[in-house]
């Protein structure tokens, strides 16, 4: 009796982790934490005491809004392929403990940052919240322009981060805003073209749905994935970045683009993969050029 009793909290347990979405938290704990250290690197404990209070706040905030999201996409979510595994449509978990744990998670971190980091974060990270779960879900359902406003939402994280670190939002938050938003839609539109039947038995008016033969979306993948290479290298040249940041967010342009036109020419699924592949690797590389510029340049001061 007491071996099932712990096997059912430990299944409650990842029930609830997986409810948080991680892959995703991990990212918005990622880019939040390259802004903070892009508007002020760190100098001193207190600096990273702050940094780990605003990533705590950020992140927890973020795992109540995944969570809050899979409470009202419970059905949809049923009908597709990719997620009628996911803990509330296999019944693992009740839609009210899951609402409960997401509305907990979200007003927490919200809380939190207003006690440790500063008011603007914490205002950011329940607007954050808001733009994604009653804004951006719903519309899923009602326009393909869901990506493109989703992505509000998804480049956020950038501005919280920056905001903790600075208690303000100079220019160089919007740059790193623009850089996550116009990333988001070749990532997005790959999936989308991948999972388009799969979107389509769910409701879902997503831009392959509504475009089977893809016009819109290949147009649209190949307008934002050049306002990427633009606005990367946009740091460079308002000194936020030096020489190597600029090099490398070139060449990671241009490796971008390369995959972009591939799924262009070709919009064919496995194209559409290595699109995505292209994306996943795109941003953790750029972040990582960010922090190598900004180590080569506090080692020459």
């Amino acid at each position: 009796m007491f071996r099932l009793f712990l096997r059912s909290l430990q299944m409650k347990r990842a029930a609830f982790v997986q409810l948080c979405k991680p892959g995703i938290v991990r990212m918005v704990g990622v880019t939040a934490a390259f802004s903070f250290l892009l508007a002020e690197p760190l100098s001193s404990l207190a600096d990273v005491l702050r940094l780990l209070a605003a990533l705590v706040g950020i992140m927890a905030s973020a795992a109540g809004s995944a969570a809050l999201n899979n409470v009202i996409e419970k059905d949809l979510d049923a009908r597709m392929d990719r997620t009628r595994n996911r803990a509330l449509p296999r019944g693992d978990i009740t839609s009210e403990q899951a609402l409960g744990f997401g509305i907990c998670l979200t007003l927490g971190g919200t809380l939190w940052l207003m006690l440790t980091v500063n008011l603007l974060t914490a205002f950011l990270v329940l607007a954050t919240a808001f733009l994604y779960v009653l804004i951006y879900t719903p519309l899923k359902t009602r326009t393909w322009l869901n990506t493109t406003i989703g992505a509000v939402p998804g480049a956020m994280p950038t501005l919280c981060g920056w905001a903790a670190a600075s208690n303000d939002l100079d220019f160089g938050a919007w740059v790193m805003f623009a850089i996550l938003f116009a990333w988001q839609h070749p990532h997005f539109y790959a999936i989308a073209w991948i999972y388009r039947d799969d979107y389509e038995k769910a409701g879902y008016k997503m831009l392959s749905v509504v475009d089977r033969e893809g016009s819109r979306l290949f147009l649209q993948v190949i307008l934002y994935t050049l306002l990427l290479a633009a606005v990367s290298l946009v740091p460079a040249f308002l000194q936020m970045a030096g020489t190597l940041y600029f090099a490398g967010a070139l060449l990671l342009a241009l490796y971008l683009l390369r995959a972009s036109m591939r799924f262009i020419r070709h919009h064919t699924r496995q194209e559409a993969r290595r699109l995505l592949f292209s994306t996943i690797v795109y941003l953790p590389a750029l972040l990582a050029v960010i922090l190598a510029d900004l180590s080569v340049v506090a080692l020459l001061k």
